[in-house]
C-alpha cells in the first residue's frame, strides 16, 4: 500500500488524494450578498448536514491553495449572516459548473449562468429558482481552520426556510430520491449522478467563459436547448468569427442546408447534437451562421 504524511507533500497534491478519496460529495450552491446588495453564487462540495434539531448546514468555502486568497462568498458571510443553500441536481450542473468561473467582484453568477434570482422570505440572498430544494439560512458561526491556502472556513448555517419542488415530492411528501436526481461531485473533472453514476464536466478555471448572459436572446430563449446545453455554450472563452462560421457552413455536411432553410428549431436540435458530443465551438458556429 502507497503512504504519505500530509506534512511530506505540497498542499495541491494532498488536495487531489483528499478529494480523490472522499466523494461523492453533496454540493452547496451557496448564494450569498455583500453589504450593498450585490448577489453572488458559487457552489462547495466541503458541504453537509449536520443536525435537524436545531437544523444544521455546513460548508467551507477554503482558501485559494494557488495564492491563499479567500473567496467572494467567505468575504459576503463574515459580512451579512445570511445564505442560501441551494441543491444541485442535473437539469442544472452544467449553469452551476459555469458559475464556479473565477469573475470578478461585482459580476452577478446568476446572470452569467443564465439562472433565476428568486426572493427569498426570511432571508436576504437570492433563491436558485431552477433549484429543485431551496434552504434559506442564518449564518451563526464561521470557524476558520488555518491562515495558509487550502484551510478551510467552516460556515456553520441554521436552516430557517425550505422550499421544495412539489415534482420532486412522492405520495406521502417526502423528497423522491429518484425524482430529485441529484449530482455530486468527485475528484478532478468526475461527479455522480445518482441515477446513472459517473460523468465529467470540464473545470472553468483556466479562462473566463462569455457566459450565458452575453448569448443573442433566440439562443438564451430557445425551446430546444436546455440549461445544461446554455452552460455549455457559455463556457467557451470566446465565439467563432466570421470567416470560421463561413468555412464551417461551407465543409460540415448539412449544415449549408439547415442554415438556408433558417428552420431554428431543427438547427437548434443539431447545436444541442454537437454539445452532447462535447463540440461547443461547432455548435456556436451553426447557432451564428446565417
Amino acid at each position: 500500500m502507497f503512504s504519505i504524511e500530509p506534512k511530506d507533500i505540497g498542499t495541491g497534491k494532498l488536495h487531489q488524494y483528499l478529494l480523490g478519496s472522499i466523494g461523492p460529495r453533496p454540493i452547496a450552491f451557496a448564494s450569498t450578498i455583500d453589504e450593498e446588495g450585490k448577489p453572488n453564487l458559487s457552489p462547495f462540495s466541503f458541504f453537509n448536514v449536520f443536525g435537524a434539531n436545531p437544523p444544521v448546514l455546513i460548508f467551507s468555502p477554503a482558501r485559494r491553495g494557488r495564492d491563499n486568497t479567500t473567496k467572494h462568498t467567505f468575504e459576503n458571510a463574515k459580512k451579512v449572516d445570511e445564505v442560501v443553500i441551494n441543491v444541485v441536481n442535473y437539469d442544472i450542473v452544467q449553469q452551476m459548473s459555469l458559475s464556479s468561473t473565477e469573475y470578478g467582484e461585482g459580476v452577478n453568477e446568476f446572470e452569467k449562468a443564465g439562472l433565476t434570482m428568486l426572493k427569498s422570505d426570511l432571508v436576504k440572498p437570492f433563491r436558485v429558482a431552477e433549484s429543485p430544494v431551496q434552504m434559506e439560512c442564518k449564518i451563526v458561526d464561521i470557524i476558520e481552520t488555518g491562515t495558509e491556502g487550502g484551510a478551510g472556513n467552516l460556515v456553520i448555517c441554521h436552516v430557517v426556510k425550505i422550499h421544495v419542488k412539489e415534482e420532486v415530492l412522492d405520495e406521502n411528501g417526502y423528497i423522491d430520491q429518484y425524482k430529485i436526481d441529484q449530482v455530486a461531485r468527485m475528484g478532478g473533472n468526475w461527479y455522480s449522478r445518482a441515477r446513472t453514476g459517473m460523468f465529467e464536466v470540464p473545470k472553468p478555471l483556466s479562462t473566463l467563459g462569455i457566459g450565458v448572459d452575453a448569448m443573442p436572446e433566440e439562443i438564451k430563449n430557445s425551446n430546444v436547448l436546455t440549461g445544461n446545453d446554455l452552460g455549455k455554450l457559455g463556457n467557451v472563452e470566446s465565439l467563432p468569427d466570421e470567416a470560421e462560421i463561413q468555412d464551417f457552413k461551407k465543409h460540415e455536411d448539412g449544415v449549408a442546408e439547415l442554415v438556408e432553410n433558417k428552420d431554428q428549431e431543427k438547427i437548434h436540435k443539431q447545436a444541442q447534437r454537437y454539445l452532447e458530443r462535447d463540440e461547443p465551438m461547432k455548435a456556436w458556429k451553426i447557432l451564428l451562421a446565417k
